[in-house]
């Protein structure tokens, strides 16, 4: 990647250059940045964000040491005070409007590490950050901000690896113990088909609700030949995800972490002694460059909603990881890049015999372990019918809207799950 002037192996940001390019992404004049806000906020809180503005805009070129370090200083209390905000309860009760005092915090606090020269590592983590948690300003700013900065950084392979993987290299596999794959009994196996016409999938599959296993559908996909561990070093490496500890969420000693891509794949990917999971996370919206190497299935169009109503998530973790018998609200396909997954499905109709959570939090969740039940606590769990498959790279399950599903990583792999209407 091109290093800006001055740079070092972190990434510098003393470029004149630069910094021209980072001010571009911003409205011309200091009215131009309007500050809006959607919902209440207390009434200390717009002049913070005015005199940070007035900072941004007072100097003709780059802000000077002092401005730049108010700009820092005002970027820490409004990312400080909304936070207690943005943890004060569930978080879908929380105002729009506190998510955006925590972006233009993250907004005023990046811009104020590049105007200062620093290393750029901290800039990209803030803006990643205010991606993550914070809500959408001035035409997705954070999003075009770490953008123009992730070129100025040096990729930095994940520890214990060697040079980038050559051209056409496929995933690397940890030393971690695999299991065998669990031996699949014919009369649940879930049915195979090799492009169906969109008529067929509907009529077939989509009315009636019933699950299938789509061949040859997405070979055409770049992340076919692209993804790669290396591959995801390079493009994402310095990149801020949310990683889940713990091999299931109903694990007592199941948390979640922050991280960058880069230390995920050395500590959870690269070290077989730890388990890690990048699950069920926007990845494509945060790093769009990602989001070019696949497609949404064709039959999507299927469905009620508009493209922009499809979710997008990224399920990328060793072997081992499990997501427990549960079951999702929208009609979902399952698109495996690399790796192999276990899964069981089970239909709707049988959900007295999966035992959900009486929890709300996990009512969508079975207490069954589906491998390992307890059949003297769940007796009933024998009366489930279940479909079973392997899904392999290439491969896209269809998983009707609330069915429940059992899935196990066989090896390190990546899904890519489309969850529509």
């Amino acid at each position: 990647a091109a290093m800006a002037a001055g740079g070092s192996a972190e990434g510098g940001s003393g470029s004149p250059a630069l910094w021209a390019e980072v001010r571009a992404l911003l409205p011309r004049a200091e009215e131009g940045l309007t500050l809006a806000l959607s919902g209440e906020v207390e009434d200390c809180v717009l002049p913070l964000l005015r005199r940070a503005r007035a900072l941004l805009y007072g100097a003709a070129g780059r802000p000077g040491a002092a401005a730049a370090a108010g700009l820092e200083r005002l970027g820490d209390v409004l990312r400080d005070y909304s936070w207690e905000k943005l943890n004060a309860g569930p978080w879908r009760e929380i105002g729009k409007g506190w998510r955006q005092v925590y972006a233009y915090g993250c907004l005023f606090g990046a811009l104020a590490e590049v105007a200062a020269g620093r290393p750029l590592v901290r800039a990209v983590r803030l803006c990643d950050l205010g991606l993550l948690m914070g809500a959408v300003v001035l035409d997705n700013v954070l999003g075009r901000l770490v953008r123009a900065l992730q070129p100025h950084l040096q990729p930095h392979p994940p520890r214990g690896r060697g040079a980038p993987a050559d051209e056409g290299e496929r995933p690397c596999h940890s030393g971690r113990p695999r299991p065998p794959p669990p031996t699949l009994r014919p009369e649940e196996a879930v049915p195979r088909l090799r492009c169906p016409s969109l008529e067929h999938f509907r009529d077939n599959y989509l009315v009636p609700q019933q699950p299938v296993v789509l061949e040859g559908v997405m070979d055409h996909w770049p992340c076919m030949k692209k993804w790669s561990v290396d591959y995801f070093c390079q493009v994402a490496g310095c990149r801020t995800v949310p990683v889940e500890l713990g091999a299931r969420y109903t694990d007592e000693e199941w948390s979640q972490k922050l991280m960058t891509v880069s230390d995920f794949i050395s500590q959870y990917i690269m070290d077989e002694n730890n388990v890690g999971y990048l699950a069920q996370h926007q990845l494509f919206d945060q790093i769009p460059e990602l989001k070019e190497d696949i497609s949404i299935p064709d039959y999507c169009c299927l469905g009620e909603g508009e493209e922009d109503d499809i979710t997008i998530n990224a399920w990328f973790g060793p072997g081992g990881t499990i997501s427990p018998l549960h079951q999702d609200p929208q009609q979902n396909f399952l698109a495996q890049v690399f790796g192999r997954k276990y899964i069981r499905l089970c239909s709707p109709q049988d959900s007295e015999n999966l035992y959900p959570h009486e929890s709300q939090i996990l009512h969508n969740t079975s207490q069954v372990d589906v491998e390992d039940p307890d059949l003297v606590k769940f007796p009933n769990f024998t009366k489930a019918a279940f479909q079973s498959c392997i899904l392999m790279p290439g491969q896209i399950l269809f998983i009707p809207v609330k069915y429940w599903h059992y899935v196990r990583s066989l090896e390190l792999s990546f899904s890519v799950s489309f969850w529509w209407s």
